[in-house]
Order: C-alpha cells, then structure tokens, then sequence
C-alpha cells in the first residue's frame, strides 16, 4: 500500500497450513466511508494472482504490470487470497493473458459461505471464520501442486525474499536450473517474467525505504537495493508508479 494512513481497516491473515502451497496469506479491508465521499487506495501489487470474494461476486485478478488504485466507498468488504504460482492452474492455463485483467467467476458455493462468515454479528471473529470458509473451499478442490509447480513457488520465494537476487542467473544457481526453465516456469504459473519479478520486489522495497525513512538518502537506497545509481530507481519510478521518489516521499509527509 503506498499511502498506508489512508488505509480503512484491513487485516492480513496467514494461510492455514493445508493450503499453504496455494495461498501466500489473506487479506481483507472493511470500509464504512460517508456518503457522496470516495476513499482512493493505491498500490504496488505483489507479482501474482489473486482470487477475491467481494459483496456481490467471486473475482479472479491477474498479476499486476503497475501501480494501480481502488475507489472505495459505502459500506463494504472483501477477502482476497494471494496465491502462490502453484495455484494459477486451478483458476487458468495462461496467467499471461489475464495482465491486468480481471474475470467474474461463477463460484457460488465460496461466494455464500465467505459472505456468510463476514455477515456474520460475530465480532472479530468473522475474519478468522472467512478465512476457515475460503481454506475448506479450496480444500475441496483436491489439488495436488505438481513438483514444477512447486517449484515455481520456491522461485517466487527466493525473488520475495533475498535482496541479493537481482539477475535471473542468480535465482537459477540457487534453484540449479537453467534461465531458460525459468522463463518457461514463470511464464506458465504466474504470467510475468522473472526479471519483471525481481523488479517488483525491488521496487516495492524502495517505496518502502522512502516511506518509513523519510531521511534517508535516496542514492544510497538504489544502491543497496542493487540499482545501478539515483537515476535508474528513479526511471523504475517514473515508469511504473508514474511520479519519482522524491514526489512520492513529499505525498507521504504530506
């Protein structure tokens, strides 16, 4: 999320551990905005599909090329799974072609008992019950992630989490496959290149640093996050969040 502060209640839910190859975690904001007034959410996806139960529908989202934003208002909900590249067959053969895209699906059975769940005058507990109401569903399904599929979820967890990843070379050498392979494996289970994955998370840890170290100095972030000078992370910027870093730090203080 690039403005954080004007976020309205949202909660992060780790996956259960039966559909932990599937699902990266859940995630559900709640809003309640006053009438006639709209609440802009922007953000830098994380590179992957999602699979959104809403108030009126089940949608399945396609990963991201851009920063992008929600409009909010009334009164509502949503539970969203992050899932990991093994899952993209259940939904599609081609997460490629669903780029920015997204598609209604007919999931009547996960749409009822989500909503049933978040309906629900519970408290707080109606979270965790939707998430238990998403696991069983996909439970159901009786998918078993096939060995490339794993591995593109062990590939995926490599880019996310080691900052000296920043050439395809290196994942491949920690994997010990081919580059080649893993275009082919990032171009079958998630749509996107690994390169445009490595960007991604590059990026995201930039507009990060910016946000919370309002006094750090913005060359030393591009290096350490292995761009090669100021310049570079700010084209990254321009290109896909459409303002530099020092425009994105100014909205953030302001």
């Amino acid at each position: 999320m690039l403005y954080p502060a004007r976020l309205p209640t949202f909660n992060r839910l780790a996956a259960p551990e039966s559909v932990s190859e599937l699902v990266q975690w859940f995630w559900i904001p709640e809003w309640d905005i006053e009438p006639g007034r709209t609440s802009r959410q922007h953000l830098i996806a994380y590179p992957a599909s999602n699979l959104v139960v809403q108030v009126d529908d089940v949608v399945f989202s396609g990963p991201t090329t851009r920063a992008a934003y929600r409009d909010l208002n009334g009164r509502g909900w949503a539970v969203g799974a992050l899932l990991r590249p093994a899952a993209a067959p259940v939904f599609t053969d081609d997460p490629g072609s669903l780029r920015d895209a997204e598609v209604a699906l007919p999931l009547e059975d996960l749409h009822r008992s989500v909503a049933r769940a978040m309906n629900a005058p519970d408290g707080g507990a109606r979270r965790e019950l939707a998430v238990d109401a998403f696991k069983s569903w996909l439970a159901s399904l009786d998918y078993v992630p096939s060995e490339e599929a794993l591995l593109a979820n062990r590939m995926m967890d490599i880019i996310a989490s080691d900052p000296d990843v920043v050439r395809i070379d290196d994942v491949a050498a920690r994997l010990a496959v081919s580059g080649r392979s893993l275009q082919r494996i990032a171009r079958k289970y998630i749509g996107l290149s690994p390169s445009a994955l490595i960007r991604r998370r590059r990026l995201q840890d930039a507009a990060e640093r910016a946000r919370l170290d309002p006094s750090a100095d913005l060359a030393g972030i591009a290096a350490e996050l292995g761009y090669a000078d100021h310049a570079h992370l700010t084209n990254d910027f321009q290109k896909y969040l459409g303002f530099t870093p020092s425009t994105y730090r100014r909205a953030v203080g302001s």
